[in-house]
């Protein structure tokens, strides 16, 4: 359970530290607004920056929303089982399904941002030309943060199967 918990904490963590991109991306926003509605001067680079803080921010905020069971679910039926039952249907599924798309996931972002950072890439839809590869980091580090959060939802599952309450 310590590390459960040391798991949980890890995405609570990081979801506060990533939470506070809202800050500049709201700044960037307001200053567009300003900016072509008052002085009728639009910027070049406020859309593509309010597009990857957003996306970022998106992104890095998954394992959090797997913590707070926020993700799609069919409740409905869900509910209406016992925790073992709960416990049991959640594990497979995460053996199944959670940790080999997680895998894929990782390994496909990770090629991904690596050639992304290895080309030096920039964005070749804006005029303003950003550089785009710490934007496709967040993949694979996205990838990693699931990764370790689905470790935990896993144990918090076997728990529920093997004591019949959920932690």
């Amino acid at each position: 359970m310590r590390i459960l918990r040391l798991l949980d904490a890890v995405s609570v963590w990081t979801a506060r530290l990533f939470a506070l991109l809202v800050v500049p991306m709201t700044l960037v926003l307001v200053y567009e607004v300003v900016a072509r509605k008052f002085f009728l001067r639009p910027t070049l680079w406020a859309g593509d920056t309010s597009y990857m803080l957003y996306g970022t921010f998106f992104m890095l905020g998954a394992a959090y929303t797997l913590h707070r069971k926020g993700h799609i679910r069919t409740d409905f039926l869900y509910r209406l089982w016992s925790p073992r039952g709960q416990g049991l249907v959640d594990a497979l599924l995460y053996l199944l399904f959670f940790f080999p798309a997680i895998g894929l996931f990782l390994w496909a972002g990770w090629g991904f941002a690596y050639t992304s950072w290895a080309q030096g890439e920039h964005s070749v839809t804006s005029a303003w030309r950003p550089p785009i590869y710490p934007f496709k980091m967040v993949i694979p580090v996205t990838a990693v943060l699931l990764l370790l959060q689905g470790v935990s939802e896993l144990g918090k599952s076997l728990y529920a199967v093997v004591r019949g309450e959920w932690p």
